[in-house]
């Protein structure tokens, strides 16, 4: 598997990828305070209570919830949003936002910042659903934000295939490679794991849903003059 460090991509229409370092400073905010046990530490319940459950979300009806002990009250549905900003471990957290950071500036420039914001949104919630859809009776919390960075890889994918991307494959060897090899190794390697590996603990139906809503939204929501399956290889 390949952990990607850098691409030879500079931005072209906007001058700083806001939303996509805002994304990262939340995830890794949350992780810190919530997580991790030095702040406001969340025991495995309250954190259940903000991930997708596939049995709860498929089979609720629409006033189901959750009731916290301080009375208040979340709708189920409200968990699409806020599984994406909770993380199992560091390995996880580190994984997501370093596709976050190499790949998701140039998803930005090529749409804007709050189009970006939505796109992100949009994949992670296409992400849960198809999950759950697809595992109607599991049991298990679906947590992360790997569902709206694979919309962000299949985006990146179908815009820059040519792009130079310097990664760290077996998390030790530095190589140059296309986009093309790099993200399309990532894609095969989630597909097969679906029917190969079937191991309900890693979401792959998430992954994939991620990867079709960005695949789809990519088309619609980028710039007018943003230029599908771009030959160039980048810059320095």
């Amino acid at each position: 598997m390949f952990v990607p460090l850098h691409d030879t991509n500079p931005l072209k229409r906007i001058h700083f990828q806001y939303v996509t370092v805002a994304l990262i400073i939340i995830n890794v905010a949350v992780f810190v305070v919530f997580q991790t046990g030095w702040v406001i530490p969340l025991d495995d319940e309250n954190t259940a209570a903000f991930a997708v459950i596939p049995a709860k979300l498929m089979t609720g009806s629409p006033s189901d919830g959750t009731m916290f002990a301080s009375g208040a009250f979340m709708p189920e549905r409200f968990t699409l949003l806020t599984y994406m900003f909770l993380h199992g471990s560091w390995i996880h957290l580190i994984g997501n936002m370093l596709f976050l950071w190499v790949f998701g500036d140039n998803i930005e420039d090529a749409m804007g910042h709050m189009r970006f914001l939505m796109f992100y949104l949009m994949c992670g919630i296409f992400a849960a659903v198809l999950h759950a859809w697809m595992m109607p009776n599991s049991d298990m919390p679906l947590i992360g934000a790997s569902g709206a960075v694979a919309g962000i890889i299949a985006a990146y994918l179908i815009l820059h295939p040519k792009v130079k991307v310097w990664v760290l494959a077996l998390w030790r060897i530095p190589l140059r490679i296309t986009a093309a090899w790099a993200l399309g190794i990532w894609i095969v390697v989630q597909v097969g794991s679906v029917f190969f590996e079937g191991e309900e603990a890693i979401a792959w139906w998430a992954h994939i849903g991620g990867l079709l809503a960005g695949a789809a939204l990519i088309i619609f929501m980028r710039r007018r003059g943003v230029i599908l399956f771009d030959k160039t290889r980048g810059g320095a």
